[in-house]
């Protein structure tokens, strides 16, 4: 029996170009004001001014990672609070759970960076080269210098978009007046050149020339949407039941067996995904809602009701096949699972809010040194020393006393100082080294271990701040 050769087939299937068509509708609309507000935010936001007082960053969003601190407008994040910035990454992952559970992949569809600044692209490309079938005609053509000079200016602008891209990253961890005059002087640390760099490239190759091909290979939400969604989950559909069988020629013999699809594929033609949304769901499709826009106007030309491709759910298909109704929508969005993710994410928010407006302006973290456990002194008496970290979250100098309180008799002194209060100064953190000494016969310096707690008090608010700890004796 001879052996058959048999090809494997290819993991990754070469990428066809896509050229979608222009299209206007509501949904098209939709996108034009998400991406103008996403893109605004992201330009704008660091160049934004906010007035912190004397010494403090007048930047109003800024991840100062020289001071490890985050400034959000009023709000001002220390290293020892990240559980904010987790608590509002859990939030982000609650809502998109909660978005995709009821109105499928809009994220993708409409907010995600690659669509956006694919979009954005294709403008552009539009822009210069001309509608769909002027860019399919163009990249079908020999290079002539009419199509070098299209491409050269079209790149030219895509890569200024993609440097702008790059350099208002960078502005969010330094301030941007100052790091922009850097940057131009080419004073700025390399860090900075070469964060801009790399995002230049991957905004430039993922939104000119990658595109769909991102959201099919390398983003791994497509495949985790599934578990996200269910038969009540709004998304966009084709009706089927409605649409078929799809004919173009409306006026032979057996049209009226006809359905309302006249096969024209402005829905294919305008997807960016270059899918076909009348085989069914699929991996690729990103619920940008384009083809419903494309479909409404040709069913308004031809004189059929409008929605033969829409947002829909599947619970609803068998409904509309047998000529019921479907469900309000209502109904699809507010369903157990929806109502969990947001009762989740609601909770997680007021549980930041409280705690937000109920931390202190004033913080203490002891860290007791152990190298040696404890010192005797010339008189036996037991000497135990700590590094205190104060932290003053006020916009101005501020006194800070320490003292401690235990069930024996303890002494307190502060290096470098006779007295026990410590000036700190304004939104930064002071490390004071303590000494706790016992006396040669009290109880903490017989014991193994005696319980302690520090306490720091603000002089001039009266705010007070303590952490536990213990101290290290003789053990006699």
């Amino acid at each position: 029996m001879s052996e058959q050769s048999v090809t494997p087939e290819k993991l990754y299937a070469p990428r066809e170009p896509v050229f979608p068509r222009r299209v206007h509708g509501r949904f098209r609309t939709l996108k034009w004001i998400v991406m103008a507000a996403t893109l605004g935010v992201y330009y704008i936001t660091p160049w934004i001014r906010w007035d912190r007082g004397p010494n403090m960053p007048d930047q109003a969003v800024l991840v100062d990672l020289a001071n490890r601190r985050f400034f959000w407008f009023w709000i001002e994040i220390w290293p020892q609070e990240f559980y904010f910035i987790a608590g509002l990454l859990i939030m982000a992952g609650l809502g998109l759970f909660l978005f995709t559970s009821a109105l499928g992949r809009v994220w993708c569809g409409y907010a995600c960076p690659q669509t956006v600044w694919t979009d954005l692209f294709i403008t552009v490309e539009r822009w210069i080269e001309g509608d769909r079938n002027a860019r399919v005609k163009l990249w079908n053509s020999p290079w002539t210098p009419r199509k070098i000079r299209l491409r050269l200016f079209k790149w030219t602008v895509w890569l200024l978009i993609a440097i702008a891209t790059g350099g208002a990253w960078v502005f969010y961890f330094a301030d941007a007046p100052t790091l922009l005059d850097h940057l131009v002087h080419f004073e700025a640390p390399r860090v900075a050149y070469a964060t801009i760099g790399v995002l230049t490239l991957t905004t430039f190759w993922f939104g000119g020339f990658a595109r769909e091909q991102i959201c099919i290979y390398a983003c791994p939400w497509p495949r985790i949407q599934a578990a996200m969604m269910d038969e009540d989950t709004i998304t966009v559909a084709y009706r089927w039941w409605r649409g078929e069988p799809r004919g173009k020629h409306r006026k032979k013999e057996g049209a009226e067996k006809l359905g309302d699809c006249i096969d024209c594929g402005a829905c294919v033609a305008v997807c960016p995904m270059g899918i076909d949304i009348r085989d069914g769901q699929q991996l690729a499709c990103i619920t940008c809602a384009l083809c419903i826009d494309a479909c409404d106007a040709v069913m308004e030309k031809i004189g059929k009701p409008r929605g033969l491709i829409d947002y829909m759910a599947l619970s609803d298909e068998q409904r509309e096949v047998n000529g019921l109704p479907p469900k309000p929508v209502w109904k699809h969005i507010f369903r157990p699972r929806t109502l969990l993710y947001t009762t989740l994410w609601a909770g997680i928010g007021v549980g930041l809010l409280v705690a937000l407006f109920i931390r202190p302006d004033i913080s203490v973290d002891v860290t007791p040194v152990r190298n040696p456990t404890y010192v005797t002194l010339s008189d036996g008496s037991v000497r135990n020393i700590y590094d205190v970290r104060l932290r003053n979250k006020y916009g101005e100098e501020r006194p800070f006393h320490i003292s401690i309180t235990s069930d024996t008799l303890l002494r307190v002194a502060l290096e470098g100082t006779e007295e026990l209060t410590v000036m700190v100064k304004p939104d930064s953190t002071l490390t004071q080294r303590v000494y706790v000494t016992a006396p040669p016969q009290s109880e903490a310096a017989r014991r193994a271990r005696t319980d302690i707690r520090i306490w720091v008090e603000d002089l001039e608010s009266q705010e007070r701040a303590y952490e536990d700890t213990y101290f290290i004796g003789r053990g006699q």
